[in-house]
């Protein structure tokens, strides 16, 4: 597995091409850019404030300011939502180049987890816009824990990657993996505290959901924005999780390397 590794950073100039390619492919035809990066967001924001905060009258669901929780916890979501379902599709998208050239195959995956990252940075500077105008109203306040938002970031990336690897191979084997993968996409945005926090859920509810990796992960992004106390467990077990899945990941990509090649 250090030889893979080491084959990919050897490679990254090429990786930093398909990046730049994805992008440039990706806004080619588009007026509006990147910013339908955060269009999207934006919107489910607003309307699950209109839903819960509005019409339930239950903006307690969050961290208050209650927009400013959605908005923190929608934009990372976006980020992991796109990664993986367009790294499922990494090695079947891209069968002829896979196929045809010598490059390590996990430069395939990775591409698609840093071009939807750069995208999520390029939505950071709209967060960051809210959160002033929170701050000048003196409706939220930033703490040290600020410093947490770039660890979170790390560790979603590294979470990405590992279940990339084991998507992508999987898809090439079994088509019906796309279609598990878009469910289970949906079934997890509601069981990922996106649109509420971990302490409103039942006690063996709460237990359950630190083995989502991404209720760590959003921790550690709202840390910093809101006075509430961190919660250590989610964290701890959203990063082993994560750890353990990129290496599982890497494992099992190498293992259905010939199997893929010889699929496609």
């Amino acid at each position: 597995m250090a030889e893979r590794f080491s084959r990919i950073w050897s490679q990254r100039g090429i990786l930093l091409t398909l990046v730049r390619r994805d992008l440039r492919v990706r806004y080619a035809r588009s007026w509006l850019g990147y910013l339908w990066t955060v269009i999207d967001p934006l919107a489910m924001a607003l309307i699950y404030f209109m839903v819960f905060a509005v019409i339930f009258q239950r903006g307690d669901a969050g961290h208050k300011p209650y927009f400013l929780f959605l908005l923190v916890g929608l934009l990372p979501w976006q980020w992991f939502n796109a990664s993986i379902n367009e790294t499922a599709r990494a090695l079947v998208s891209e069968a002829k180049l896979v196929r045809s050239t010598n490059l390590p195959r996990e430069l395939w995956v990775i591409r698609v987890v840093i071009a939807k990252g750069i995208e999520f940075l390029l939505s950071l500077p709209v967060l960051f816009a809210f959160v002033l105008a929170y701050l000048i109203r003196g409706e939220t306040s930033l703490n040290w824990r600020i410093v947490l938002f770039p660890l979170g970031l790390a560790l979603q990336f590294i979470l990405q990657t590992g279940i990339g690897l084991l998507l992508a191979p999987a898809t090439v084997l079994a088509d019906d993996t796309i279609r598990v993968v878009r469910i289970a996409l949906r079934m997890l945005f509601y069981g990922t505290p996106i649109i509420y926090t971990l302490d409103k859920a039942p006690d063996w509810l709460q237990t359950a959901l630190w083995f989502n990796p991404m209720s760590g992960i959003l921790e550690l992004y709202r840390a910093g924005f809101f006075p509430q106390k961190l919660q250590i467990a989610p964290l701890v077990v959203g990063a082993l999780m994560s750890l353990a899945l990129l290496a599982w990941g890497a494992v099992t990509f190498a293992r259905m390397e010939r199997a893929v090649l010889k699929e496609i």
